[in-house]
């Protein structure tokens, strides 16, 4: 698989990287080994980029990661994150600390639960606003001196921040959220990476799964499954979005493609500064997944997709916690 520079300071992944989260949550019942087997098969297929966070199990998913890179660990570009806390024995109660202490805190368990001594992109997952980023990120530069961390990164973060974050230390990657649905990077954030040097990893490519057709009502959803909650999975919404899914359809339909693989390949025609983290557990769509590099956008079908509009409805339920 094609590798590519994420930020100017060194960093480099495979076009595509794999987001480990719903192995562990959100996403219904996990299964560890067809996980541990789905991170095997990214490796064999060229994918580098594992990305985890400590808040996603919370724990549990590092720790999965962890078993599965055991012994492979130099074939891996591993990418966790920092920040939103969660009280284990209510993991619906979370808060957000960007705290100095509170950041290598936080470095030491993930590198334990990793079983790595070194993690090549911590993000700092949630700006605290308590916190200035200039102590956040202080804190992560002095993990890089150490040997701790190799590359930086920030995730949610809003235009004035990623500057100051920038400024005091090199940041290699923004994470966000961008889709065919979902474009507000567009506006300010990417330009502005693109100004600093500053790579792009996004995160639900394919919209949390509507933009593969599995998602066209809530009866498609597990009663545990976090969608469930989001303003655009709502009856409402759900169903004004599907006219996007329709467009997807149609050309995927023309290139005897899949609607996921359309929609990672419009993701992928954006810039080759970017490396998109589709998540899955199961090998199937993992593979699916990856084929999506080979599928080549006309400028047509790119209007055409660009012409279907954005979702209707928020993220999140609640949208406090981004762009800070």
């Amino acid at each position: 698989m094609q590798t590519i520079a994420l930020g100017t300071q060194g960093l480099r992944t495979s076009r595509q990287g794999l987001g480990c989260m719903g192995m562990s949550e959100f996403y219904g019942a996990g299964d560890d080994a067809g996980s541990i087997a789905t991170i095997h098969r990214a490796l064999e297929l060229g994918v580098t980029l594992l990305d985890t966070a400590d808040m996603y199990g919370p724990f549990t998913n590092e720790e999965l990661v962890g078993r599965a890179i055991a012994g492979r660990r130099d074939e891996v570009v591993l990418a966790t994150k920092f920040g939103i806390v969660r009280d284990p024995d209510d993991p619906t109660r979370r808060g957000i600390s960007g705290r100095p202490e509170y950041v290598r805190q936080a470095c030491e368990g993930s590198l334990r639960r990793l079983g790595t001594d070194v993690i090549d992109l911590y993000y700092q997952h949630r700006v605290d606003p308590a916190t200035p980023i200039e102590e956040t990120v202080g804190a992560m530069a002095e993990l890089v001196a150490e040997g701790k961390v190799r590359y930086l990164g920030l995730s949610e973060a809003g235009p004035e921040t990623i500057r100051r974050a920038h400024a005091t230390h090199p940041i290699s990657a923004l994470q966000t959220e961008y889709s065919v649905w979902a474009r507000d990077p567009e506006a300010e954030i990417l330009p502005l990476l693109r100004e600093l040097g500053v790579g792009f990893v996004p995160y639900s490519p394919l919209g949390r799964g509507f933009l593969t057709g599995a998602v066209r009502s809530l009866d498609d959803l597990a009663a545990d499954d976090f969608r469930r909650s989001q303003p655009r999975f709502q009856h409402g919404n759900l169903d004004a979005n599907l006219r996007i899914l329709e467009v997807i359809e149609a050309i995927a339909g023309e290139h005897d493609a899949t609607p996921g693989q359309i929609a990672l390949a419009w993701v992928q025609a954006q810039g080759e500064d970017i490396a998109p983290i589709p998540g899955t557990k199961r090998v199937h769509y993992l593979e699916e997944n990856v084929a999506a590099l080979d599928i080549g956008l006309s400028e047509t079908d790119l209007e055409r997709l660009d012409a279907a509009g954005t979702a209707q409805g928020d993220r999140y339920a609640d949208m406090g916690s981004v762009g800070r």
